[in-house]
């Protein structure tokens, strides 16, 4: 990460409804580099549909999305050269190893070798498997290799959908660890949770997210100058919005 940018993830009035009527209205906001914001809400708040966009995986029906500079809805294949994903389930093959797995994503990458590779897998604890067969592996076990996957072309934008789903308090860990980890070498981190224990343990700032809205967006230095912990500073915006409060 050689040259210097202001903002590693710009988002701009992002909206998508779907046909049933859900989805998000008005998204946004910036990270910068060193940054990890998490995004705070139940589920159906619009989490993972916001995430979607920033990855290309859902083309929102207004708004602009801007990764490292380039404009993601005009050239998304450049814009995702700077981006790791784990998004929902990971996308593994049962037949093969978390190896195997890793030399088929790093084909969409330009720069991931076999050092990577092993690099990847002993950050997220997964070295004395590497060789065994997914089909085998826990829902936690799925999560680790998913992660490493994300983790193979040192992104500038990592972008983690509830990432500690199906792991034990050992797995949280090591998210916790790999998200602080990146940021310290200058990754931005997107990362959603319904938990605000896990955002509060590793994120610099927190946007809370109900009914498709981002109610707000704060550094964590603000919020606990302001409330006990992140989960007080949530319940605060939502009953401020369902008193009819305007959001962002």
């Amino acid at each position: 990460m050689t040259d210097t940018i202001t903002n590693v993830l710009e988002l701009e009035g992002i909206s998508k409804l779907y046909k049933n009527g859900r989805g998000v209205s008005g998204i946004s906001f910036s990270l910068a580099p060193g940054e990890v914001l998490g995004l705070l809400g139940p589920n159906g708040s619009g989490k993972t549909t916001t995430m979607k966009v920033v990855a290309g995986l859902v083309r929102p029906n207004s708004g602009s999305v801007k990764i490292c500079g380039v404009d993601s809805l005009q050239n998304h294949e450049a814009a995702m050269q700077h981006t790791g994903c784990l998004i929902e389930a990971p996308a593994l093959y049962d037949f093969l190893s978390p190896e195997e797995n890793l030399k088929l994503a790093a084909r969409f990458y330009k720069n991931p070798g076999p050092e990577r590779i092993g690099e990847v897998l002993h950050l997220v604890d997964m070295d004395k498997h590497k060789k065994d067969k997914v089909a085998t592996f826990s829902l936690g076990m799925r999560q680790r290799v998913g992660l490493a996957a994300a983790l193979l072309s040192e992104p500038r934008l990592l972008i983690l959908d509830e990432p500690a789903n199906g792991l034990d308090i050992e797995g949280m860990r090591y998210i916790r660890d790999v998200v602080k980890a990146a940021a310290s070498k200058g990754s931005a981190v997107l990362i959603s949770s319904h938990l605000a224990g896990e955002i509060q343990a590793c994120a610099t700032k927190a946007a809370v997210m109900h009914s498709g809205q981002l109610l707000a967006v704060k550094s964590m230095e603000e919020i606990l100058k302001d409330f006990t912990d992140l989960e007080a500073f949530f319940l605060s915006e939502v009953e401020k919005f369902r008193k009819g409060g305007r959001p962002l």
